[in-house]
């Protein structure tokens, strides 16, 4: 990020002191030098309702003023919840008021009398800070309603995938990296003779009864490598005699680190017809 020397000299200033003097010679200072952006004031009750409207980039402060002095003024400024950089530089004769100064939140301070080469290179260095200060803050806002549009896109995109798989199949599931349904689109649980505990959502098989132990293995077996599989047929002989033929396809989900979380994919219940045509093919 880089500050140009426009954004510089079009920076919003505002001076506040008690003295027309002092007031006068800082706008003479800063419009010779080429500051477009420069406003005053000598009432400092006002500097908290102008700084909320206007937003400066600087603020040069006098802390010697009869009613309300620099420092009640900057603990106003600091109520403004929208601002947590406070871009004050106070104007002081006093050499033991700089180090209270710093410590109550303004950023650097220029000394009584005026030394105005000091006066204008602690006023640039101080508004090169402020505005980059000021671009990281809008790039991060940038950056967070970036990720927010891109988490948007990202759900509607797997609703979009959810709602084709469900076309093209019995059931959608997913399961965490224990083995456990996370998420199951469809009749998936009931023909798979899985119970759902409705009140912790935890899912476990109801029996293992009746299915083909070797293709049970064999499922297992690409599971625990990480592997995925695609249209992987088991079967299971229910109780009354009946069979039943399944097919499905699923893959290994990791996260951002390659941490494995589980699998997710898709399956059918193979009908005679199904069946037949896959024995045949």
């Amino acid at each position: 990020m880089i500050v140009s020397d426009s954004d510089i000299l079009g920076a919003r200033i505002l001076i506040v002191d008690d003295q027309d003097s002092n007031i006068a010679l800082l706008e003479q200072l800063l419009s010779e030098t080429g500051y477009t952006n420069v406003t005053s004031t000598m009432k400092p009750q006002e500097v908290c309702a102008l700084h909320r409207k206007n937003r400066y980039d600087l603020i040069l402060l006098d802390l010697q003023m009869p009613g309300m002095d620099g420092f009640q003024v900057m603990e106003g400024l600091k109520t403004n919840d929208a601002d947590a950089y406070l871009p004050v530089l106070v104007i002081t004769a006093q050499p033991g008021h700089k180090l209270r100064a710093l410590r109550a939140g303004a950023r650097d301070f220029v000394s009584k009398p005026f030394d105005l080469v000091e006066v204008k290179t602690r006023i640039r260095n101080m508004l090169e800070v402020r505005l980059l200060y000021r671009q990281l803050e809008n790039y991060s806002k940038v950056l967070e309603q970036t990720v927010q549009e891109r988490t948007a896109e990202l759900r509607e995109s797997e609703a979009r995938f959810r709602s084709l798989t469900e076309l093209a199949s019995d059931w959608y599931w997913e399961q965490d990296e224990n083995g456990r349904f996370t998420k199951v689109s469809g009749p998936a649980l009931e023909m798979l003779g899985v119970q759902v505990d409705p009140l912790s959502g935890d899912t476990q098989s109801a029996s293992a009864e009746g299915w083909n132990e070797a293709e049970r293995e064999t499922l297992q077996a690409t599971i625990a490598a990480r592997q995925p599989f695609l249209d992987f047929i088991f079967s299971r002989v229910n109780a009354d005699g009946s069979k039943q033929r399944f097919q499905v396809s699923g893959e290994p989900m990791f996260s951002q680190s390659c941490r494995f979380i589980g699998y997710r994919g898709i399956g059918v219940e193979l009908t005679a017809a199904k069946a037949g045509d896959a024995a045949s093919a």
